[in-house]
């Protein structure tokens, strides 16, 4: 084989191995919102 191919085929397998070996998952945090607490009776018409 030429060194054209073996070039580009080598560049290629670099820049796969780079585009896949970076691969870190971000996890984000989120708050829950709190909880609400239900309303009291305090009457019929209050």
């Amino acid at each position: 084989m030429s060194k054209a191919i073996k070039f580009a085929t080598l560049a290629g397998l670099l820049g796969l191995v780079v585009a896949c070996g970076n691969k870190r998952d971000d996890y984000v945090v989120v708050q829950p919102e709190p909880i609400s607490t239900e309303p009291v009776f305090t009457g019929k018409y209050k």
